[in-house]
């Protein structure tokens, strides 16, 4: 884990500078900085990182684009970090591939033990059993080897927390699971709970495999308690 490659972007140098420090005390030797929105996509373009944090506000684009480009290739975690604290802010950063989002001014240590958890998460999923390689329902498939989502047929590459969610959901079908399970299994937090993360993920899977995602049929909202993923697996 400690080998991980990790890209830091924020228009501040010495706030980089800081994360860098607090990065290569905690032992990760492998750590790029840069300022601005044209360094970031040129590192993005030429290095495979294994996490990334961006701010959002740069001064030749945003991090949500830099975002979106990393995920139409990798689902590394990636963490915003920035003044931007409103939930307006904070749900549009998990519709962009967000996996955690820390506001500007931060606790270093809650910076490196997100981090950590993250990254643990992230390199362990590599070596996990598999206990079934497709799931099947209906109107749906989850290939859990190539994470392949197929939907009517229509097969797209599924990447990130959405693929892990949606992987936990199929693993349990018909049983109904907390948002404390969802967080712990899928985010690695068990002593925090994020709601707006949880319902930004489910809100997405639904636009995704439901007819209606309006009036779901597939993933129900369990009021007060969490969300199921109906039985009826073929």
């Amino acid at each position: 884990m400690l080998d991980a490659k990790i890209l830091v972007v924020d228009d501040e140098q010495a706030i980089g500078d800081m994360v860098d420090i607090i990065l290569k005390k905690e032992g990760f030797t492998h750590v790029d900085v840069c300022t601005n929105y044209k360094d970031a996509d040129l590192l993005i373009s030429h290095n495979n990182y294994d996490l990334l944090i961006l701010d959002i506000m740069l001064p030749d684009g945003t991090g949500l684009d830099l975002a979106k480009k990393v995920r139409t290739k990798s689902d590394a975690p990636i963490f915003f970090l920035t003044a931007k604290a409103n939930d307006a802010d904070k749900l549009r950063g998990f519709m962009y591939g967000a996996d955690d989002y820390i506001t500007k001014p931060f606790n270093p240590m809650e910076l490196a033990a997100r981090v950590k958890v993250q990254m643990k998460r992230y390199t362990s999923s590599f070596f996990k059993p598999l206990s079934k390689k497709v799931f099947d329902f209906g109107r749906f498939q989850l290939n859990v080897a190539a994470a392949e989502l197929t939907v009517a047929e229509d097969t797209s590459v599924l990447s990130g927390k959405l693929f892990h969610l949606l992987q936990f959901f199929c693993e349990h079908p018909g049983q109904v699971l907390s948002k404390e399970q969802i967080y712990s299994q899928v985010w690695g937090e068990e002593h925090f709970i994020d709601d707006n993360t949880i319902m930004v993920h489910v809100r997405k899977l639904r636009e995704k495999i439901e007819v209606n995602p309006g009036n779901p049929q597939l993933i129900l909202t369990i009021r007060g308690v969490g969300y199921k993923l109906i039985s009826k697996e073929n």
